[in-house]
């Protein structure tokens, strides 16, 4: 796909400018969870490093009202049934948004970070994972590793410079924090060793949860 200047990215966003003036910034793309938008990590933009854009993106499934998803899901079961093709085309739509994003907004490519809450943070492994030469480093906030993704990560050498952060409440209903666990074990595997948080929270993003991701933003 071409993009030209004036083509708008595929994805909807809102923006923060880095309050530190650069030539090129690093950007900060932050991810909502299922049934969000692109308002509910947007409202801690103001309190992100001043150093970063930050650009926070709309999911492109609308599921109702002010209501967006990456993918599909179905936790009937108790446990959760995503629909394969959606995350696979979000996977893909996020790396298109990147490469169109560049025409719209200046920001250092070679110092991008990704920042998602539950199925954001789904994404943010998705996306790192299987293209780290595009992604610096990921924080997922309550979210877990698909295994349906595994298939295409990339290799120990190129994932060798990608960084990340994970944190999980203990007491989250929606997703467990075992899926954390997994998760960082499975990084280790892959020569990844991930700064891990847990808490006592719900599914959900606390002050504190906040704070610690910032430091290790910064």
């Amino acid at each position: 796909m071409i993009t030209t200047q004036n083509t708008e990215p595929s994805l909807h966003y809102l923006v923060r400018p880095p309050k530190i003036k650069t030539e090129n910034p690093p950007l900060l793309l932050l991810l909502h969870g299922v049934g969000g938008n692109e308002q509910n990590l947007f409202s801690f933009a103001n309190s992100l490093p001043e150093k970063f854009l930050v650009v926070s993106v709309r999911g492109p499934l609308t599921l109702g009202s002010n209501s967006y998803a990456w993918f599909r899901v179905d936790f009937s079961t108790g446990r959760p049934i995503i629909n394969e093709k959606e995350a696979e085309a979000a996977r893909k739509s996020i790396i298109q948004f990147l490469d169109e994003l560049k025409h719209k907004e200046k920001f250092d490519a070679k110092n991008v970070y990704m920042m998602g809450f539950s199925q954001g943070g789904i994404m943010s492994y998705s996306t790192a994972l299987t293209e780290p030469e595009k992604i610096a480093g990921i924080a997922v906030m309550s979210g877990r590793l698909l295994p349906e993704v595994k298939p295409l990560i990339a290799s120990n050498e190129r994932l060798a410079k990608l960084k990340v952060y994970v944190s999980h409440g203990k007491q989250d209903n929606v997703l467990q924090v075992q899926y954390a666990y997994d998760a960082v074990e499975y990084l280790k595997t892959k020569g990844i060793h991930p700064e891990f948080h847990e808490y006592s929270e719900s599914h959900t993003i606390s002050r504190e949860m906040l704070a610690d991701v910032n430091t290790w933003l910064k």
